[in-house]
């Protein structure tokens, strides 16, 4: 999948809001607040339950890395997540 396509289809998702769960909470990380090195992903399988983290480093911008984003999607289609979190902004690493 294009990069392209990846990224409107995670915006896609976040935009639905929430619809339960399986959870999936998407953070990005960096050095400053307009480059993104690192990602987290985070699994919630029900209201209350455990966190489950994974998370993805990159030497260049993540959000420009096709395998980065469509492995996103991949952890999203195999959790069968019914909401997806794209937090807003980059937090400092």
């Amino acid at each position: 999948m294009n990069l392209e396509k990846s990224q409107k289809r995670l915006t896609k998702l976040h935009k639905r809001g929430f619809h339960g769960y399986p959870l999936i909470e998407i953070q990005y990380f960096g050095q400053s607040t307009q480059l993104a090195t690192k990602v987290v992903v985070g699994f919630t399988q029900e209201e209350g339950g455990q966190t489950f983290e994974e998370s993805f480093i990159a030497q260049s911008e993540i959000r420009a890395d096709e395998v980065v984003q469509t492995t996103l999607l991949k952890i999203i289609d195999r959790a069968e997540a019914k909401t997806v979190v794209i937090k807003e902004g980059i937090l400092q690493a």
